[in-house]
């Protein structure tokens, strides 16, 4: 086979994953823009602050964009070279199908280097400036976790509440069954809101006791100080480097959901790696074997499909819960659509 028919293909593949690339980071870009524009309007966020929090997102948006451009290349660049008979010209000089894939496995392996050095370095950096550069525009504080029978109990004082729920931001939290008592005096109220900026409660029409009085309801509602910080719950796995998450597992301060979860973050981030190689196989296979370019649209629809829901909801929850191993549920869609290239490639042989 003469050296420069792949490095033709291979030219031809990797012009279209360059196009694929600039379409799915448009594509999302577009739709984050779309979906914080008006809560960066409301908060009259400067032209900067959007800008650094769109950047600070990007690393996430290339992670998934870098492993689904691969089937987006691979099939149209092919179904090209098959409407021009290319493939059938290649195939009457004697040239084995195969023989046109495997040399695409080192430029997909170095994509896959890529997305494993984006998921673990880049991109929870990123989240973290995505949030910080948030909370900077809201102008908030540190953000309050949710946490059921919360007490505080600081000197003269004791604050009580039976459930602490934040709301979306974490600036501020409902209270709900709430006590105060400051020296002798005692408010009870049935809901409040703790503000993380100003450090204060809020009590909803509380009552109000001390001794030798009667207990008297105040119905425009009370604001005392409150100058604690919750312990932040364990963070996002996501916003977490490779080290720290193996230390975090290390650690044995994890249990349940919340292990699982970071268990399959980890694998995932190594799975994910590995994607890049499966998608060429299974997608270069499939792509010598459509004769048209409709077919392979279609083609890259259901791999593109298949691989969100396999990746995104279907193996993630299954982890979460226990149902799956959490290695093994992060390992699956590769391990899938290699079983599918594997076969394929059987076919084309």
């Amino acid at each position: 086979m003469p050296r420069t028919l792949p490095l033709y293909v291979m030219r031809e593949i990797l012009q279209m994953y360059a196009v694929g690339l600039a379409l799915f980071m448009i594509l999302q870009m577009t739709d984050v823009i779309s979906a914080t524009v008006g809560r960066a309007l409301t908060a009259h966020a400067t032209p900067l602050q959007f800008g650094t929090a769109l950047l600070a997102y990007s690393p996430t948006l290339l992670s998934k964009t870098l492993v689904v451009a691969v089937p987006f290349s691979i099939l149209l660049a092919l179904s090209r070279l098959q409407k021009d008979s290319e493939v059938k010209a290649i195939a009457a000089a004697g040239v084995r199908p195969l023989n046109l894939i495997w040399p695409l496995m080192l430029p997909f392996a170095l994509v896959g280097a890529l997305v494993f050095w984006n998921a673990g370095t880049l991109m929870p950096a990123g989240l973290d400036r995505w949030e910080a550069t948030w909370r900077t525009i809201y102008n908030m504080g540190q953000p309050i976790p949710s946490q059921d029978r919360y007490t505080y109990a600081p000197q003269g004082g004791l604050y009580y509440a039976g459930r602490v729920q934040s709301d979306a931001q974490g600036r501020t939290a409902q209270l709900y069954g709430v006590m105060v008592q400051r020296g002798t005096e005692t408010l009870t109220a049935q809901s409040g809101t703790w503000d993380a900026q100003t450090r204060t409660w809020r009590l909803d029409a509380p009552w109000r006791t001390v001794p030798g009085e009667h207990p008297r309801q105040i119905m425009e509602g009370v604001t005392v100080p409150q100058n604690d910080t919750l312990k932040l719950p364990p963070p996002d796995p996501k916003k977490i480097s490779n080290a720290n998450l193996r230390a975090e597992l290390q650690g044995g301060n994890l249990s349940g959901e919340t292990k699982r979860v970071y268990q399959y973050t980890l694998a995932s981030r190594f799975a994910d790696s590995f994607t890049p190689l499966a998608f060429a196989l299974a997608a270069g296979a499939l792509g010598l074997l459509f004769r048209n370019r409709v077919a392979a649209l279609g083609g890259l629809i259901v791999f593109v499909a298949l691989f969100y829901v396999l990746w995104f909801y279907l193996m993630p929850q299954l982890a979460r819960v226990g149902a799956v191993n959490p290695t093994l549920a992060a390992w699956t869609p590769s391990l899938l659509f290699l079983l599918i290239g594997a076969g394929l490639a059987w076919r084309l042989k």
